[in-house]
């Protein structure tokens, strides 16, 4: 089946498209093809299968919801075998089923064998090799610190191979102004400079015993391994929400969706709503319409949305419609999702009679929050093995402060093994910093200079850790006085550069060109642009808009600005 016959990815302003699918496996006795190296969830997917099974209680069709091995509604009988799906790469000839109740026990009838568990030692066991893990393990390795490093993905970087925006924080200490699956490659490769860690992908962390030992799957062999200290930075599990039709095929965790779309290219819906206005609903909703995908509207229970607010004015500037003090009452559909109804709350969260909205919709994103994977650190402190957690597993947190926090853990690590080393004295502020919610938002201040060459207008008003643009501008006209945290300050003798443009990773900072046009009746704008041109191609006319979707006027695209530096941005004008 080729790609345009599949629901894959045929453009993504961002992503370069994947291999062509020609593993060949079958699906309740349908041939289909998949990716190599592709799990079972994100083949279905692209085959437009999305009901894998029907629950033993009461029938009711199940499908996907984390796509991270954390949950087993995928589940799905692969040559016999139950398995999860979204763990699970396709292979060639692989009969897969549907799990239609509860699954057959596949018959054993050889004799069982026992044979020596494959031991090993190791001062450090690093489980998990997301932003975090990795961070920590490049730390010991400078230091040659022993290391296992194990994660049950077959590949590194964790969360960051599916974000493709750039990083806020620090772009000294977390690469602010860089894409998440930059810096995961980047991250990788410094990894494999230190040959004192071995990683050990497709690896799955069992459990830890009193005999402080920690069982390890790897490859489908159990290993058992005896480190001195272990840090977990096994990172987060999406929360969901309960509602009438919460369980169809089509309402699964925006994570889940980033994986299907910016992992495997997958175009995972036509249409969608997404329950919840922090960093992920708001970042998965713009990631949807990189993909092409209609986004109906976003609900956040909370008076005011929670993540940040450049992120909430990228949707609005979209048209994407947002509803404050709304939640979903309701999803509908046979067998998957086929319409949404949200409505208004009061104040102690119970749906308002009369303000009910319905949306033809055939997905449903729920993004109401992260919960730690910690069992494993609880049972290690209660089994008194040295324990240290490290990213969401320790606190949930942006990516920004996970990479930071894994960086300060292993510096812990060292000093507790005995190895000099510093931790210098603003570390733990930084990282409380990075891992701030947002703070107070302020009234835009436009530059005191408006009838200047050029200016920037930063769109940036409220506090968030972040400092790219004081980092690029070569004059040192963007400033931020105190900490990260604080509001960036312009001053006047801009050159034009649009290098803060270019690097803001909230793309709220535009640059206005007041002698673009000899008469002074018009002026040049440059605005950063994360879409495909043919939405808006040269010398088309566009509506314009605030920061905050409100139509201004009419406009003219002029052209567009691409170059290597701008890490697959455009700078519109």
């Amino acid at each position: 089946m080729a790609r345009e016959r599949q629901q894959r990815l045929s453009k993504h302003p961002i992503l370069d498209l994947l291999d062509e699918p020609t593993v060949a496996f079958t699906y309740n006795g349908k041939p289909l093809l998949a990716r190599a190296g592709e799990v079972i969830s994100s083949a279905l997917f692209a085959n437009g299968i999305r009901v894998f099974g029907h629950h033993p209680r009461d029938g009711g069709a199940q499908g996907i919801f984390c796509v991270n091995g954390q949950c087993s509604q995928c589940a799905v009988i692969a040559d016999g075998v139950l398995v999860k799906a979204c763990m699970t790469p396709a292979s060639p000839g692989m009969e897969v089923e549907s799990c239609e109740g509860f699954p057959a026990i596949p018959e054993d009838n050889e004799r069982v064998s026992f044979h020596d568990i494959p031991e090993h030692e190791t001062q450090v066991l690093i489980v998990g090799g997301g932003p975090a893990g990795i961070s920590a393990a490049i730390e010991l390795g400078r230091f040659g610190i022993d290391c296992i490093l194990v994660d049950d993905k077959p590949e590194l970087g964790g969360k960051l191979s599916l974000q493709t925006h750039y990083f806020f924080g620090s772009v000294e200490d977390c690469w602010a102004g860089t894409r998440g699956i930059t810096i995961g490659a980047m991250l990788a490769e410094e990894l494999s400079k230190h040959p004192s860690v071995r990683v050990w992908l497709n690896t799955t962390a069992l459990g830890a015993f009193y005999d402080k030992k920690i069982g390890v799957l790897r490859d489908g062999e159990y290993h058992l391994l005896s480190p001195q200290s272990v840090l977990v930075a096994s990172g987060a599990r999406e929360k969901t929400v309960v509602f009438a039709g919460c369980d169809l095929p089509g309402v699964y965790g925006a994570g889940a969706f980033q994986t299907l779309v910016n992992r495997d290219r997958i175009s995972a819906a036509s249409r969608l709503f997404v329950v919840g206005g922090g960093n992920v609903g708001l970042i998965a909703a713009y990631h949807a319409l990189q993909a092409g995908i209609d986004v109906a509207g976003l609900v956040e229970a909370l008076p005011y949305c929670g993540g940040y607010k450049v992120h909430l004015d990228k949707l609005q500037r979209l048209g994407v419609p947002v509803w404050t003090r709304h939640t979903v009452i309701r999803a509908e559909g046979r067998e998957r999702v086929e319409k949404v109804t949200i409505s208004e709350i009061d104040e102690d969260f119970r749906p308002l009679a009369g303000t009910e909205r319905a949306f033809a919709v055939d997905t449903l994103l729920i993004a109401v929050g992260l919960t730690p994977v910690d069992e494993l650190y609880e049972k290690l402190e209660r089994y008194g093995i040295p324990a240290y957690a490290a990213g969401d597993a320790g606190e949930i947190a942006e990516a920004s402060a996970a990479i930071f926090s894994g960086r300060l853990v292993g510096r812990r690590i060292l000093r507790d093994l005995g190895v000099d080393v510093s931790i210098p004295e603003d570390w733990e502020t930084l990282a409380e910093i990075l891992r701030s919610k947002p703070g107070k938002t302020y009234g835009f201040q436009p530059p005191a200079d408006t009838a200047a060459r050029a200016y920037p207008l930063i769109w940036c008003t409220q506090e968030i850790p972040c400092n790219p643009c004081t980092v690029v501008c070569p004059r040192n006209l963007i400033n931020i006085p105190g900490s990260i945290m604080e509001i960036p300050e312009y001053t006047d003798g801009c050159i034009g550069c649009g290098k803060c443009v270019a690097v803001c990773p909230g793309l709220a900072i535009n640059l206005v060109v007041n002698d673009y046009d000899p008469q002074g009746k018009k002026a040049l704008l440059m605005m950063p642009f994360e879409f495909e041109m043919e939405v808006a191609p040269p010398n088309s006319k566009v509506v314009t808009v605030d920061v905050e979707g409100n139509t201004v006027g009419n406009g003219r695209i002029v052209a567009y600005k691409e170059h290597a530096d701008l890490d697959r941005r455009k700078l519109v004008l």
